[in-house]
């Protein structure tokens, strides 16, 4: 917790946040949620080895964790996640959907294509984990938070979706998409003290090993800070915007991408 003072900034006071995506970035926000007073983080994943081994990661911060295996394009699996939650000891009041779907790996190319030598089929997996996962989790939490007059709703998007990155336009019409849907709970929910807000991400280093003199050339050259994100950066803005210190804060889209956007 960051204090000054008599005044915590970011004290999440024992509630129950809930991450989906358990993978490096997910697991980092959860272990920040946890620093910072969650009681009990719920974390997701279709990996039941992922689910866990974040779990273990949250306790080791000091704070009860819930492991779940959904599967986010499944509404009969959100459903479920809400039931198996509904017997925590307090309800979920953070919801970070963290969960998603690129359309490739940056090291290898080969999954590029431009939009008229797409199809369907490329573009529903995009479609359904990166909108239709944001939309069936919120919708199974949101009116509890509603009803219990506090929330917070932080949902991770890309930068594709705002600087109309090539060869990716389904995934950035799924993210965009997001973006919308947020803006819009956010006039819904807001005088019940629930806020809704994005985080639009740059490129974010996943690998234990730093980047090379060549890599931050040839991938950074355009970021002004010179470098790319890490998870602890999300997960400090995470952090803030399912807090208090956020109340006055909602229906943003906060660019975490060390300069990428204006420096186009």
């Amino acid at each position: 917790m960051v204090d000054v003072g008599a005044v915590t900034l970011i004290d999440l006071g024992g509630r129950t946040a809930l991450v989906t995506g358990a993978g490096l970035v997910g697991r980092e926000i959860a272990t920040t949620l946890a620093d910072h007073g969650a009681g009990t983080v719920v974390v997701t994943d279709l990996s039941r080895q992922l689910a866990d081994e974040a779990a273990d990661a949250v306790r080791a911060h000091g704070a009860e964790p819930f492991p779940v295996v959904v599967d986010l394009t499944d509404r009969t699996s959100v459903a479920g996640l809400a039931e198996a939650t509904s017997s925590l000891r307090r309800p979920v009041q953070v919801l970070v959907n963290n969960a998603g779907m690129p359309p490739g790996s940056f090291d290898d190319l080969s999954w590029a294509k431009t939009f008229a030598d797409t199809t369907p089929d490329d573009w529903e997996p995009m479609i359904r984990l990166n909108l239709y996962g944001v939309l069936y989790a919120t919708h199974a939490f949101i009116g509890g938070m509603v009803r219990s007059g506090w929330g917070r709703v932080v949902t991770i998007i890309s930068d594709a979706s705002r600087t109309g990155d090539p060869h990716m336009t389904a995934y950035a019409a799924a993210k965009a998409g997001a973006a919308g849907f947020m803006r819009s709970l956010a006039t819904e929910v807001g005088r019940s003290g629930v806020t809704a807000n994005c985080v639009s991400l740059g490129t974010i280093w996943r690998s234990e090993e730093p980047p090379t003199a060549e890599q931050l050339k040839k991938s950074f050259r355009r970021y002004p800070v010179g470098g790319p994100g890490y998870p602890r950066d999300v997960a400090a803005l995470v952090a803030f915007l399912a807090s208090d210190a956020a109340r006055w804060v909602t229906g943003q889209v906060y660019p975490l991408n060390g300069g990428y956007s204006f420096a186009l």
